[in-house]
């Protein structure tokens, strides 16, 4: 259910790299629907291992999670020595039109890219909550902080 780690991000178009997140937070997408579906009903409590279930799930989210945290890392990283080249050819020569849109679009990629942390910290949190929700009777994950739940 964890995102692949043989997935490559390409960093340099920004669609491209948004749809290949899209693509990994296939499992906080699907939380509640996989939640739902294997955790058992008052019922089922006796057929299937809440607890390991639980557990399975958390260490695939937290997986994914620092998979996809890395990735848009390792990407802002790259664009940002980018700029850094864009400024120093600005600078070089001011009045050069090319370099100057270069700049400015690589900059635009840059903030693009620094909002999806902001993005990723969403989904982390939503995703969590359920987790929470759902399995807080059943596995409570050594790490889970509950402050703000």
């Amino acid at each position: 259910m964890a995102a692949s780690s043989e997935t490559t991000i390409t960093c340099d178009d920004f669609l491209q790299f948004q749809d290949i997140l899209k693509s990994m937070r296939s499992i906080d997408d699907k939380i509640i629907y996989a939640l739902n579906t294997t955790l058992p009903t008052k019922s089922f409590k006796g057929q299937v291992d809440a607890t390991a279930t639980c557990e399975g799930l958390y260490k695939d989210l937290t997986t994914a999670h620092s998979q996809r945290d890395q990735a848009i890392k390792s990407c802002i990283s790259q664009v940002s020595h980018h700029v850094k080249t864009c400024k120093a050819a600005r600078d070089r020569d001011p009045d050069d039109l090319l370099a100057i849109k270069q700049l400015r679009n690589t900059q635009a990629k840059l903030r693009l890219m620094q909002s999806e942390l902001n993005i990723e910290e969403v989904v982390k949190d939503t995703s969590l909550k359920v987790f929470h929700e759902k399995c807080r009777n059943h596995y409570i994950p050594p790490t889970f902080s509950t402050a703000g739940l």
